[in-house]
């Protein structure tokens, strides 16, 4: 994910810079409302560079916004993002606790909050589940690429004229991909989305489930779709191989 922390503590800017650097994201930093505020509107891209990171990403997937800030607060700068029409995800941290800031925060275009001290584990999955929802795709869509097509709705997968057969998580796995043709998709990704994120399960079984799509969408066809993204995860050839 492209991500944006908004955070006047430099501290707590920066562990969380390299806690969600550690995790393959990219991060900008901003450590007051007005730089906040111009990096989000234009997506990292001030000045011709970004504070971060990202330097010039075409947008952020989320961003994490503390409400006390010099300069703009963070209620301020979500309104002024919603005003100008920026649907960005946004996380509010404050070191402030009670139901009425949680509120102001909800009603300035918030749409999460978390109150200081926190955890990291905590924060890095409410960023994984809000990039998720933002990201979420029409349920009635159907996805392709190339001769590959895949109506989740309807459970049918087909190669050409030819139906595949597949189970749930199959169709799960393939559907991450098939959003998003061309681009990497992390295997963490993968796992929260299809399997809900258990703590529990082994992130490897992701790899067991790319192993058996490859048996069923590409070996009979002599294809080659779903390429392994070394260090990330996979991602679906947009010709569909």
């Amino acid at each position: 994910m492209r991500i944006l922390v908004v955070e006047d503590e430099e501290g707590l800017a920066e562990s969380l810079r390299r806690g969600l650097c550690a995790e393959g994201h990219w991060v900008d930093v901003a450590h007051d409302g007005h730089r906040g505020l111009d990096l989000a509107l234009t997506g990292g891209a001030v000045d011709g560079a970004s504070a971060g990171t990202a330097g010039g990403a075409a947008g952020y997937d989320v961003v994490v916004l503390d409400l006390m800030l010099p300069g703009l607060g963070g209620h301020e700068i979500c309104t002024r993002m919603r005003a100008h029409g920026d649907p960005t995800p946004v996380l509010m941290l404050t070191a402030k606790d009670g139901e009425h800031d949680e509120a102001d925060g909800l009603d300035a275009g918030a749409d999460d909050y978390l109150t200081k001290p926190f955890s990291f584990v905590v924060l890095a999955a409410r960023l994984r589940a809000l990039a998720r929802r933002a990201g979420a795709p029409d349920p009635g869509r159907v996805l392709q690429a190339g001769d590959l097509v895949l109506d989740p709705p309807a459970r049918r997968c087909r190669r050409g004229d030819r139906e595949i057969e597949l189970t749930a998580r199959e169709l799960g796995v393939l559907a991450c991909l098939l959003e998003r043709p061309g681009e990497a998709v992390a295997k963490q990704e993968i796992l929260d989305r299809v399997w809900d994120g258990p703590q529990a399960i082994d992130p490897n079984i992701v790899e067991v489930y790319v192993s058996s799509l490859r048996r069923k969408i590409d070996a009979p066809f002599g294809r080659r779709s779903i390429l392994t993204v070394h260090g990330t995860g996979y991602r679906m050839a947009p010709d569909g191989g």
